[in-house]
């Protein structure tokens, strides 16, 4: 899990929440909106991605707009003497958008989409053949209910 080394203040949350209302803002529009110096904005935008605060990957395509109509959660258990070499091997599977180890019966859960469920079945196929991974299960979501958001934590 990549962790930030501090804390966020609340000059970055302001600035995080206008960037997050509107990801596309200018710099000098930003500063105007919330009564900041140009200067103080373009440098903590530059903190925020140095540091890795602000993923920077945030700007998303929806997969479905590629053609992805199936998202799927799969989990895995791994062989730890593997672990790296399994780790080496899922990120070459393009359709896996995200993978977090976790504690308890898995040691890995990866969100992950599919053109229909033949193509679910394929990515299964593949992420079970990847070296070190003994066990997987998925599960088709079937919808979803709250999306991926931080603004709640930005204004609490």
């Amino acid at each position: 899990m990549v962790r930030s080394s501090r804390i966020l203040d609340p000059t970055s949350r302001r600035i995080v929440r206008a960037l997050d209302r509107d990801p596309r803002a200018a710099v000098g529009g930003l500063a105007e909106t919330l009564g900041l110096a140009r200067g103080t904005v373009q440098s903590r935008i530059a903190q925020l991605f140095d540091g890795r605060t602000l993923r920077p990957t945030s700007t998303t395509v929806p997969p479905e707009t590629l053609g992805y109509s199936i998202r799927a959660v799969v989990t895995a258990e791994v062989d730890q003497d593997r672990f790296e070499e399994a780790m080496v091997a899922l990120q070459e599977i393009p359709t896996i958008i995200e993978c977090v180890a976790t504690s308890g019966q898995n040691d890995l859960l990866c969100q992950v989409v599919a053109r229909d469920t033949d193509d679910l079945y394929a990515v299964g196929q593949r992420i079970l053949r990847c070296p070190g991974i003994r066990r997987t299960a998925t599960s088709i979501v079937l919808k979803e209910l709250i999306a991926y958001r931080t603004i709640p934590l930005l204004e609490s």
